[in-house]
């Protein structure tokens, strides 16, 4: 042990780098080792060592310590330089829409809605009756769900389209005896949940789809649309297609539709994906395929599909129980965010840490149901139903935990469920966090984006005593669009929301905000050097 004497000398020299002698003294004998102790408890440090809490702390460390001392802002800015590279070079990602205009909220009509997701499927007819019509509200008239398993996920090529045709079928059936045909054919507005080169606001080119499905095998290239139609028309369903938006792009669309100053969609579900209204010009040209010029004269903004899960390579705060996640993964490298935030993914994060920690602090018995040794067994539902419920008692997390991962030599207790409880939250917490720090860049680089194009638009219509009757990104229009994008992205910003886990998971909505105001509050961006808003 270091001498008397030793000690003397580094707390005098701590005295001089401005501590108290006492004060140094003292943390020299309590950071002292601790003598061994007889008895069974000998070699130990700890009196009342707690390996459960102590793997909590280390699990929370682990999962949320990246977020300290402005960490979630500087991997946010990592991010948003990620974004800017992408919207230049990366033809995967950053997609540009057809989408240049958002919508005025007098549409009106009666429509057939498609929303393909990652786990399920909806058919619905939707009434548009306007934004301002109190008395008569635009709503849904009917609706069909139908799950999307992993048999169906399965599906290689054509397969997958027809059992989508089929059920669109079920639900359109009455419809079909008023008198469809190639002359009166159904109208339709498709939201896709998946990567999709957009050649016209009907048309798309299929691209990979990820989250395990296999429907783009052999189809690669060839138009959505066209592959929906020929599906249909084996069931003898006529539609036309008015519409492929991704679905965030299909989120921001009808948020808007209700309330004007939306500008971001958030999708968190099984997957993650958000779109982002952003200037024309931040897009490298290539992005916009071969779209004709009339729509570049006239657009000044677009909807981007981020295709946010695809972001994060080399600078995610990535566990060892993530690394094992991506070890195990067939295509580890495509979607690198999504498996830190997603609800595919959060329910097996939690297992991997559990499987380190029943075996070395002793919760549930010390033995792992058999059930979780298999990939994927422990889904996030379970873990959102485990959160909901209120401690101390867990009666109802009890239950869904036993009846889906029982285990012959122990019947899990309250405590195991507090313990589980905890862990999902810090998983939960850091995908929250994960996600604001991604809607916090797309809002600053939108915000400098606007900056950006305003500072090359002049003041006055240079273009008005021309005979061009489209405007020219040098046209006041343009100036005026530019500057109301401006005060929203100063002012309140709505980002809008769909998905199991932003709408379900107890308190993660919640979470994002919270995260979400730190940031913006922390900004630079907003009016007079302060901090904007955004809300969802």
């Amino acid at each position: 042990m270091t001498s008397l004497r030793d000690a003397f000398v580094a707390a005098l020299k701590s005295l001089f780098r401005g501590r108290s002698f006492l004060k140094a003294l003292l943390a020299f004998w309590t950071a002292s080792p601790v003598a061994p102790v007889a008895g069974p408890d000998a070699g130990t440090t700890k009196a009342n060592a707690d390996p459960a809490a102590d793997f909590l702390a280390e699990a929370e460390h682990l999962f949320l310590g990246y977020i300290e001392d402005g960490g979630l802002k500087r991997f946010s800015r990592k991010l948003k330089r990620q974004f800017r590279e992408r919207l230049r070079s990366n033809p995967a990602c950053m997609l540009p829409s057809y989408n240049s205009q958002l919508p005025t909220g007098h549409e009106s009509g009666q429509y057939l809605a498609l929303d393909v997701g990652g786990s399920t499927l909806r058919v619905a007819l939707v009434e548009l009756r306007g934004r301002d019509m109190a008395k008569s509200e635009s709503g849904i008239v009917r609706m069909d769900t139908f799950k999307i398993d992993s048999e169906v996920r399965n599906l290689r090529g054509t397969e997958f389209f027809d059992w989508m045709a089929e059920r669109i079928h079920r639900t359109v059936a009455t419809d079909m005896a008023k008198g469809h045909s190639p002359e009166h054919p159904l109208l339709v507005g498709l939201a896709w949940s998946f990567p999709i080169e957009q050649t016209s606001s009907k048309g798309g080119k299929l691209c990979g789809m990820g989250k395990g499905f296999l429907a783009n095998d052999g189809l690669v290239g060839e138009d959505l649309g066209e592959i929906i139609k020929t599906a249909c028309r084996k069931q003898g369903l006529h539609v036309e297609l008015s519409a492929i938006v991704n679905d965030s792009s299909a989120a921001l669309l009808s948020e808007a539709y209700i309330t004007p100053s939306t500008r971001f969609s958030l999708i968190l579900g099984t997957g993650v994906n958000v779109a982002v209204h952003l200037p024309v010009a931040t897009i490298d040209q290539p992005k916009f395929g071969d779209r004709p010029s009339s729509w570049h004269e006239k657009a000044s903004h677009v909807i981007v599909n981020t295709e946010l899960g695809m972001f994060g390579h080399d600078i995610l705060p990535l566990t060892k129980w993530d690394k094992l996640l991506k070890a195990a993964h067939p295509r580890p490298d495509f979607q690198p965010l999504e498996h830190l935030v997603s609800g595919y993914y959060l329910g097996e994060i939690c297992r991997l840490a559990l499987l380190d920690a029943i075996p070395s602090t002793g919760v549930f018995g010390g033995t792992v149901p058999p059930s979780l040794l298999t990939p994927y067994a422990l889904d996030t539902e379970t873990l959102s139903v485990i959160s909901a419920d209120t401690p101390p008692a867990q009666t109802t997390a009890l239950a869904y935990f036993t009846a889906r991962h029982p285990s012959p030599s122990h019947r899990a207790t309250h405590t195991d469920m507090l313990f589980l409880r905890a862990l999902a939250s810090h998983i939960a917490r850091r995908s929250a966090s994960v996600v604001a720090a991604s809607l916090f860049g797309l809002w600053e680089l939108k915000a400098e984006a606007e900056r950006e194009l305003l500072s090359t638009l002049p003041e006055e219509d240079s273009s008005s005593s021309t005979t061009s009757s489209s405007p020219s990104p040098s046209s006041s229009p343009f100036r005026e669009e530019t500057l109301t994008e401006l005060e929203i992205a100063r002012g309140l910003t709505t980002v809008a929301f769909n998905g199991s886990v932003v709408e379900q998971y107890p308190g993660y909505r919640e979470g994002v905000q919270g995260f979400v105001d730190e940031l913006v509050a922390d900004s630079d961006l907003g009016p007079d050097g302060e901090g904007g808003g955004g809300r969802g």
